[in-house]
């Protein structure tokens, strides 16, 4: 899976670079995921800007890494969904557990008022 992998002020940005998040590359990402909160990364953001696609095991990563991230007091948001992708989180109701945000900036932001240690 192509992905870009960045921190800023304590947390980590992962950019997802890929078209589709599906059974064939889900797999690797929620590895990296797993990894990234082994090594004491917390904070993540989740950038899905690229991503055009996500079936059922994209999603299953993504709830998979916002519960180990929640298992160790931690947070895991996504940001810049395309509208396919964001319907396929409202119609799975998915839009309810996580924090989105419309863009980086924002998602970073959203760190900053948290208080407490992550």
């Amino acid at each position: 899976m192509l992905t870009n992998i960045e921190s800023k002020d304590a947390i980590t940005l992962i950019q997802v670079r890929e078209e589709r998040l599906d059974a064939h590359n889900s797999p690797e990402l929620k590895n990296q995921m797993l990894a990234l909160l082994e090594e004491g990364k917390h904070r993540m953001i989740i950038d899905l800007q690229e991503v055009r696609f996500v079936d059922s095991s994209g999603l299953g990563a993504l709830v998979s890494g916002f519960k180990n991230a929640s298992a160790r007091n931690g947070s895991l948001k996504l940001c810049s969904l395309q509208p396919q992708v964001q319907s396929m989180f409202e119609l799975t109701r998915l839009h309810r557990v996580f924090d989105i945000f419309s863009d980086r900036h924002q998602a970073l932001s959203s760190f900053q008022d948290l208080s407490g240690p992550a």
